[in-house]
């Protein structure tokens, strides 16, 4: 996540999820909110995860915050790295076929951005498709091994 030079700066929220072919989700991996409003009562940041629209509409509102293993707070800028084995609480088994990672970014007084990998799975060989965001998401990276 790049660091942007504005007058109120605010954490994103960032979700990252897998969706087959036909746009159904197969897995939410990650989900970052702001679980210590400040000021707040416990528990109110979950009101703006509905800014993470995409994910938001395709699965978040069914879920119940906090998820073992996949919500967690919100992170600063810089570079992430998050990890997945398949049968962990994040990702699930997946059935050979097409997918897509998905990751969105939303930001109180700022932006909005998502961005999206395709590949198939189970993966033949090593790969590290990648994408570049343009304001809210730096580079994402998808590693693959067989």
């Amino acid at each position: 996540m790049p660091r942007l030079t504005v007058a109120e700066y605010h954490r994103p929220y960032v979700a990252a999820w897998i969706e087959r072919a036909d746009q159904s989700v197969a897995a939410t991996l990650a989900v970052w909110y702001d679980i210590k409003n400040k000021g707040s009562a416990e528990g109110e940041g979950t009101k703006w995860l509905k800014d993470v629209r995409q994910w938001w509409r395709r699965t978040g509102r069914e879920l119940q915050m906090p998820v073992d293993g996949i919500s967690s707070a919100t992170r600063p800028a810089g570079k992430h790295q998050i990890s997945f084995t398949e049968g962990s609480v994040a990702l699930p088994k997946l059935a050979p076929g097409v997918y897509k990672l998905y990751v969105e970014a939303a930001r109180e007084v700022g932006g909005r951005e998502i961005l999206s990998i395709p590949f198939e799975w189970p993966p033949k060989s090593a790969a590290q498709p990648q994408v570049a965001g343009n304001s809210e998401l730096g580079e994402v990276k998808l590693e693959l091994k067989p």
